[in-house]
């Protein structure tokens, strides 16, 4: 650890609009540790980047998977979307390093008959999509509709929620959650 947990930590405070000293306080470490380790002085033990790590609201794999080159990445090819979820239902996330940002956006591709689970969905905060292709039943509480190409949907997500291609053909969706769930 040559310095680079302290640049991804500082790149991941400063993109969160947090402080030295207001990340100490949420991780409950002392400030000056958060500049020790930011200005590659010391390294830390494992337990106190996982406590700053989760006062982040990140994981340990998410903190050493992100890219710090691409960090700044704007603009990306279809095969440049992070794929976070394969098989009858496919998710592929816009940029890799998820927990960098306050939104989630992602290129979902549901085969014929598939859905998102028998369970129905639930979390914290907002969710929206639109249909680009295909026939996608949403149901949100009580609520079922079914809709085509152009259609959308945005609800809170709290509610409980699943999502289901009724068609006979690849539905794709565009959809974005704050915050990010996956």
């Amino acid at each position: 650890m040559d310095g680079e947990v302290g640049q991804r930590l500082r790149t991941i405070r400063t993109k969160m609009g947090l402080s030295q000293r207001s990340l100490a306080r949420r991780a409950g470490v002392p400030s000056s540790t958060v500049s020790l380790i930011e200005g590659g002085r010391t390294n830390p033990s494992i337990g106190s980047l996982k406590r700053l790590l989760d006062a982040a609201g990140l994981s340990l794999a998410e903190f050493f998977s992100f890219d710090l080159a691409t960090e700044s990445q704007i603009f990306f090819r279809h095969d440049e979307l992070a794929e976070i979820s394969s098989g009858d239902v496919s998710y592929r996330q816009v940029g890799a390093g998820a927990g960098l940002s306050t939104i989630q956006i992602l290129y979902e591709t549901y085969q014929p008959g598939s859905d998102s689970g028998r369970v129905m969905l639930r979390h914290e905060g907002e969710e929206g999509g639109v249909v680009i292709q295909g026939r996608l039943e949403v149901t949100v509480g009580e609520r079922t509709r079914v809709l085509k190409a152009g259609e959308a949907y945005l609800f809170q997500s709290t509610t409980p929620h699943r999502f289901r291609n009724v068609g006979g053909e690849v539905c794709i969706v565009v959809s974005a959650c704050t915050p990010p769930t996956f």
